[in-house]
């Protein structure tokens, strides 16, 4: 965050002093979104324009982590492979779908791609989706999809729409009092591009900064997030604290701002006050586990995310994102050198994700933890078009390998992805939805939209898809409109 204001060189260093707090206090709730008037939110006591209350459904979870693959995971390279063909100059595109092999899980109906050797020995604790599906919101618009999956909401919306981890921070509040309720692990949100469209899918929406995320971009660094800055005394810490709350209080526009905004700034202040002040914060502090089970999910940055997702869990975090990173063609961003690329990815994030089921299982949390793998949209071998001298020659080159760098899930393919449950009471070694074995790979069988998905996840957290607050006097639901159902026969 930066702050300029313009002042007079030649006033006292006092005068000045007082002017850049003010500026400072500004910025400040500003950047946390509470520089606008009332929202005017009211709780989900009843179904909007009726007296009939909403009933929560009996949560068969008490946390949730979603690992987000972002980018785009080709689900016929990972979760739901076909017809194999390897890589061969002058092979026409039509006769590849998958471009890794198959291998046996410990389900025997299930099979996924080579590459996933750890996660396939868990999927008999999991319950595998093959049919999700997603509307097509734009072929290159990556940050639409990610929003719509994070809200549940086509953007753009004329609220501030909040995401998922937001509603369960807000309905069920924190597990732990000293634990912000929802953490976000593993997304930079300046300098990889989209940035304003990455920041607006992590943030609380119209609920406010209390229920927003407390964003960890490099997991091994969380522990320095929930400390006080180097060489402060404790004494001095609070007075610094207790400071801050007074500027909130002195705002400038205190006058506009509504009690909501005010009493919401202050209690994520005091939240965070508590954390630094606590012995939980070593959760956040990863170089504390064992060397033996750190080596485990060393990977790269994903891979210490799970760890961090797991330490979190443990010590009371409600809703934990932990993701690949979504930049730009990169990771599962796969426009060219796909097959390479997701060799990579799959290095990165086999051993860590079967690593946190193992571990959630061992300490006797995974029947409490819904574990949720997905992505914003699957992909389809068909390349994209190549400069030629003429069409003729552009649907040649399109239409045939001619290097490794065309071998590999190219374009964006809504009609059929992949999400993997684990634990949080659904089914164990359970297949659910099928796409066709043929391109187009469309779902076939059970085909699931982000309103259902939402609602399934929400209903294992015991909070009901008809969850509704007032914004503005206008209904604003959990899923859209209200009209998720969730998928019953994914539980046990």
């Amino acid at each position: 965050m930066k702050v300029s204001f313009d002042c007079d060189p030649t006033a006292p260093k006092s005068e000045v002093r007082r002017e850049f707090l003010k500026h400072l206090a500004v910025a400040t709730t500003a950047t946390l979104g509470f520089g606008a008037p009332t929202l005017g939110i009211g709780g989900p006591k009843r179904l909007f324009g009726s007296d009939e209350p909403v009933e929560h459904p009996a949560a068969k979870a008490d946390a949730i982590i979603v690992l987000w693959m972002g980018g785009g995971m080709g689900a016929p390279d990972t979760f739901d492979p076909k017809h194999y063909e390897p890589f061969e100059v002058g092979k026409p595109v039509a006769q590849v779908i998958s471009t890794f092999p198959s291998i046996p899980t410990a389900v025997d109906s299930i099979r996924i791609s080579q590459g996933l050797e750890n996660v396939a020995q868990v999927m008999d604790r999991a319950t595998l989706i093959r049919s999700h599906i997603q509307p097509d919101l734009g072929s290159i618009l990556h940050s639409r999809h990610q929003y719509h999956w994070h809200t549940g909401y086509v953007p753009p919306q004329t609220v501030a729409c909040p995401h998922l981890g937001a509603w369960v921070a807000k309905v069920l509040g924190p597990n732990n009092p000293v634990i912000p309720p929802f953490i976000n692990i593993g997304q930079r949100l300046e300098g990889v591009g989209e940035q304003e469209e990455l920041k607006a899918f992590t943030t609380a929406g119209f609920f406010g900064s209390e229920f927003g995320p407390m964003n960890l971009p490099f997991p091994e660094e969380a522990a320095v997030s929930v400390r006080p800055p180097s060489g402060m005394s404790p004494q001095r810490f609070e007075n610094r604290y207790k400071f801050y709350r007074k500027l909130a209080d002195a705002h400038p526009a205190r006058d506009q701002m509504s009690d909501f905004h005010r009493d919401s700034l202050i209690r994520s202040m005091e939240g965070a006050y508590k954390l630094l002040e606590s012995k939980d914060k070593d959760a956040f502090d990863i170089s504390l586990e064992p060397k033996e089970s750190y080596a485990k999910y060393d990977t790269g940055r994903f891979g210490r995310g799970c760890l961090l997702a797991r330490r979190l869990v443990e010590a009371g975090a409600r809703y934990i994102e932990v993701t690949t990173e979504y930049v730009p063609f990169l990771h599962w961003d796969t426009h060219a050198d796909g097959h390479t690329t997701l060799a990579r990815m799959k290095k990165e994030i086999d051993q860590p994700i079967a690593q946190l089921i193992l571990d959630l299982e061992a300490r006797g949390l995974l029947d409490r933890t819904l574990v949720v793998l997905a992505s914003e949209f699957s992909r389809d071998m068909i390349m994209e078009g190549q400069p030629g001298s003429n069409a003729a020659d552009q649907a040649e080159k399109v239409d045939r390998m001619t290097e490794m760098k065309h071998y590999g899930l190219h374009r964006h393919f809504t009609a059929g992805s992949s999400v993997v449950l684990w634990g949080g009471g659904t089914k164990k070694g359970f297949l659910y939805g099928k796409t066709a074995d043929e391109r187009p790979c469309i779902a076939v069988e059970n085909p699931i939209g982000i309103t259902d998905l939402h609602a399934t996840l929400m209903t294992a957290m015991g909070i009901s898809p008809k969850t509704v607050f007032d914004v503005e006097r206008r209904p604003f639901y959990i899923t859209e409109d209200g009209k998720g159902q969730a998928r019953m026969e994914l539980f046990a």
